[in-house]
């Protein structure tokens, strides 16, 4: 028998030493490898000035021509040489010319349209409800107390009854606080200054739906209205029934708007007084005016306060109310000043 490792053939040199590693194989991969130098105008690859950035190697030729065409477009900068220029608008992302276009998108004037201040927007003209008919005023003269209310509301305007909106107070606190004797319904708002020398008006004429529909312009301009009804008539007092109406007083007054700490319920200063005739002349000499009592909204939808907090400021004005009469009763010559208590 043959001994096998006689038999065995040497590896040749060729077989035993592993060849290099290369990228050479089949496919030929250096053919498609990206060659600078022998780039030509058919091969040149286009890239976007975004989204080129500084090359760590080779960097791409850049003609002449490109160079001028983005030196025109951006301004030079003080203190930098065109080389540096040149790599500082390479590897910009943005391109330089579309700054100008957000430069004037920003100060481009806003095209919507401007808001009208001095009317609020449930504001309505008076043409919208002119189908609607005025409540007239209910007054004698030397009443007790004139109501001023702001203006007739839709039911009110309809039926032609003062306060007749099922939901308002009015009639309901007048008898609660002792203004009046009994529960008085709105049909007999008319016979109020003959019955109890209780006297109705507004501060506007005209109806609405609520008081947010009145401009403050049209309720200021009532004011010198009111001063000379009080005037001509001479009531003892002045009952304001609701907050607005007195602001707008106040304003007319003293030419600008009441401050918080400034406003209470109740009766007023007498330097408040309505009406007031100075001497000079004139039919009836001077007159002190009229004392003035800022009441609580009766309407339904003021819920500023709670029920017992407006009878509460009612019931002062009541009991005023219940002491005059009294005093006339007896044919007291010495009447009791509104707000002073016995």
């Amino acid at each position: 028998m043959e001994d096998s490792t006689a038999t065995e053939v040497a590896p040749s040199k060729e077989e035993g030493t592993p060849p290099p590693p290369s990228f050479t194989g089949r496919l030929k991969i250096q053919d498609f490898m990206f060659k600078s130098g022998t780039t030509t105008a058919a091969t040149v690859i286009r890239r976007s000035p975004r989204l080129s950035t500084t090359p760590t190697t080779s960097p791409v030729p850049i003609s002449s021509s490109s160079i001028n065409k983005r030196k025109s477009t951006t301004p030079s900068r003080t203190g930098t040489n065109e080389n540096s220029n040149t790599t500082k608008l390479s590897s910009r992302s943005p391109s330089p010319t579309k700054r100008p276009k957000l430069a004037a998108t920003r100060s481009s004037p806003s095209t919507s349209p401007r808001k009208r201040p001095s009317t609020p927007s449930s504001y309505a003209p008076p043409s919208k409800y002119a189908h609607l008919p005025h409540l007239p005023d209910a007054i004698l003269p030397n009443l007790l107390i004139l109501f001023i209310g702001l203006n007739p509301g839709i039911e009110t305007a309809r039926t032609g009854h003062a306060y007749a909106h099922p939901t308002n107070l009015f009639w309901r606190l007048l008898y609660s606080s002792g203004v009046t004797p009994r529960l008085v319904s709105p049909t007999e708002d008319r016979n109020m200054p003959r019955l109890y020398q209780l006297g109705l008006t507004n501060i506007v004429s005209r109806p609405s739906r609520n008081g947010a529909e009145l401009s403050k312009q049209e309720m200021d301009d009532g004011v010198e209205i009111l001063e000379e009804k009080v005037r001509k008539y001479r009531p003892e007092s002045v009952c304001i029934v609701g907050k607005s109406i007195w602001e707008s007083l106040w304003r007319v007054r003293h030419g600008r708007g009441i401050k918080k700490e400034e406003f209470r319920y109740g009766w007023q200063e007498e330097s408040e007084n309505m009406g007031v005739i100075k001497g000079g002349g004139g039919d009836g000499g001077e007159w002190k005016g009229a004392r003035v009592f800022v009441a609580t909204s009766t309407s339904g939808l003021a819920a500023t306060l709670k029920p017992h907090e407006k009878e509460a400021v009612w019931r002062e004005l009541g009991g005023w109310v219940e002491r005059r009469r009294e005093e006339m009763k007896e044919g007291n010559t010495v009447v009791t000043p509104p707000g002073v208590v016995d």
